[in-house]
């Protein structure tokens, strides 16, 4: 399989702030590969730095074999770039957002490209109205469009679905799975790790650091730990006494507590009774399988 992106030892700081912190990554041609973590976690410094947009501190980076910072307008014809903020212009319909993308990017028969984007979004029935009154969903469709007008080998997406619907985020994810098809790589960075599911390979990220990286899987394996879920009243009481237990980790999901445990068999009784002697109301306790998140709060827990 042939490396799309290439990261060794990659390094960026604003003053006294380490945003990222030396990280390493490689991700395939052809494979959707998801930078997850919390807010200020490194994630769009990172992705800045592999569109040319910041000056790496240290490390490299390669895109398909070509040094980042040696080859970098070379790259930029092989990459397209949705940010948190992208900028359409909503004096102009969807048609002419797209055209002003094409010139930007120097595609002059555009017209093809355009109607195949416009289908592939299902934006074709709204192609004359303007920007500004699209709705969040449609809007990151057009930019989304807007990205591939040039055909790049690699889109990098900052927070694509956030703020967006749960609608338009389940299109927009099979838009992305259709784009897979083309063997465009896909590069994105998400807060929501139901998200990440979806991704072949994953790099947890918090503090600058990569804390995990390998396959959804792989990860939720790696934690080797059992997980219990419980729903009980009250709930807040129940996730202080249990927090007091050093031999149990608690992880709060709405409704519900996560806890963290070495043996179901052997906790499971244990937790039941330490809830029940402290009068504390059970609905519902059973093993459920590790999620992502799971491992998530679990690694930086084991940090601090």
């Amino acid at each position: 399989m042939e490396t799309a992106i290439k990261i060794n030892g990659l390094k960026k700081s604003y003053l006294d702030l380490q945003a990222v912190k030396g990280i390493n990554l490689d991700v395939e041609k052809g494979e959707m590969f998801g930078l997850v973590g919390p807010d200020g976690a490194g994630k769009t410094t990172t992705i800045r730095m592999l569109c040319g947009l910041l000056e790496p501190d240290g490390g490299s980076a390669e895109i398909f074999g070509k040094d980042l910072i040696k080859n970098k307008k070379l790259i930029k014809k092989e990459i397209g770039y949705l940010s948190q903020r992208f900028s359409l212009y909503g004096d102009l319909t969807i048609d002419e957002n797209i055209e002003f993308f094409a010139d930007i990017h120097g595609v002059k028969d555009y017209r093809k490209r355009r109607d195949e984007l416009l289908e592939f979004t299902r934006l074709t029935p709204f192609r004359s109205r303007l920007a500004e009154r699209l709705s969040g969903g449609m809007k990151q469709k057009l930019a989304l469009a807007c990205t591939l007008i040039h055909k790049p080998r690699i889109i990098y997406l900052d927070e694509p679905t956030t703020g967006v619907d749960p609608v338009s985020r389940r299109d927009f994810w099979k838009i992305l799975a259709s784009l897979l098809k083309e063997e465009i790589t896909i590069f994105m960075s998400t807060p929501y790790l139901d998200e990440a599911e979806r991704c072949n390979r994953v790099a947890l990220m918090n503090k600058g650091n990569i804390i995990s990286f390998d396959t959804p899987q792989k990860i939720k394996a790696s934690i080797g730990k059992d997980v219990i879920e419980i729903v009980c009243n009250p709930i807040k009481d129940a996730y202080k006494l249990i927090k007091t237990r050093r031999d149990f980790e608690v992880q709060m999901f709405g409704d519900r507590l996560h806890v963290v445990v070495d043996d179901c068999s052997k906790d499971c009784p244990e937790l039941e009774n330490l809830l029940k002697d402290n009068s504390i109301s059970i609905t519902d306790l059973r093993q459920v399988p590790p999620s992502l998140e799971n491992v998530f709060i679990h690694l930086i827990s084991s940090e601090q």
